[in-house]
């Protein structure tokens, strides 16, 4: 059985097309370097994400061609979920169907993490830069699909995509993480968020952080097993940033408004409004090499 979108999507992304202002990219004569993808699906959700940016102009206007590529998107998401799942054909396609429905919602999510990002680096010159160049960007752009898969119990599909997402930026976002609105990794080689993670709003991270688990339960009844589907990661609060090389391990809870120094290591609650640093570094030596 083949794939065919026949929800309303496509209307609600051209329109929501028309409502972009700079600094959003809104020149729609810009032809941008081909970039491809590991995966068919990435290629697509970037141009139905954002097609100025993609060289995907011909979305900008046209309710039936943003459709079609919805039909596109849709064909292999349907393939990936199929050879995971027994369940029947139209079920499978109601899933997709309901993925394909909700990236309008995404699209004004990811509006808000190109603003934060922008807000968050004073490196940032444009917010096509951000969409193009910032793998931050690129791994919450997936993630964000990924997750709508996750909740919808596609779980060996969504990690498919994350994986594909790793390779490209570096940055392993599980699935059944929750990252919150504006959202920003800046830099982001090594950073790990692990599955039952959660991330408020306006959270900045850098590389090599990871949200972690702490240690392993056991299996009940099976020794050599680990449990699956219990809380293992931390919840980050709204308003939080994480230096780089932090690790944040356990289900621990971060409050609001909290600053989590370079190279530190948190493995117990931090309240609202608290600054967390490593009090005592290493001494540095010097000596000339004449």
């Amino acid at each position: 059985m083949g794939y065919e979108y026949t929800g309303d999507a496509h209307r609600e992304l051209v329109e929501s097309y028309r409502t972009d202002e700079s600094p959003f990219p809104t020149d729609s004569s810009r032809e941008y370097p081909r970039r491809d993808s590991l995966c068919d699906e990435l290629p697509l959700l970037k141009q139905l994400l954002f097609p100025n940016c993609w060289n995907a102009i011909e979305l900008l206007d046209d309710p039936d061609e943003t459709r079609a590529r919805l039909t596109e998107l849709g064909v292999p998401i349907y393939k990936g979920i199929t050879a995971y799942s027994d369940r029947a054909p139209e079920d499978l396609t109601d899933v997709v169907d309901r993925t394909l429905d909700r990236l309008p919602s995404i699209r004004r999510a990811l509006k808000k993490d190109v603003e934060a990002a922008y807000k968050g680096d004073p490196a940032a010159k444009s917010y096509c830069e951000i969409i193009r160049s910032y793998p931050g960007f690129h791994a919450i752009l997936t993630h964000r699909v990924a997750h709508t898969l996750y909740e919808e119990e596609m779980y060996e599909y969504a990690r498919e995509l994350a994986e594909y997402s790793k390779t490209e930026t570096g940055i392993d976002i599980h699935p059944g993480a929750e990252i919150g609105e504006y959202f920003f990794v800046d830099h982001g080689t090594g950073v790990v968020i692990g599955e039952t993670a959660t991330v408020g709003d306006w959270a900045r991270i850098y590389q090599n952080v990871t949200l972690g688990a702490l240690h392993f339960e056991e299996a009940e009844d099976d020794d050599k097993m680990l449990a699956k589907d219990y809380k293992r990661h931390p919840d980050i609060g709204d308003h939080v940033v994480i230096g780089a090389g932090s690790n944040v391990l356990g289900p621990i809870a971060v409050g609001d408004h909290v600053s989590i120094g370079a190279n530190s290591w948190v493995t117990d609650d931090i309240p609202d409004n608290t600054s967390v640093f490593v009090a005592d570094h290493p001494e540095q030596k010097r000596k000339s090499n004449d």
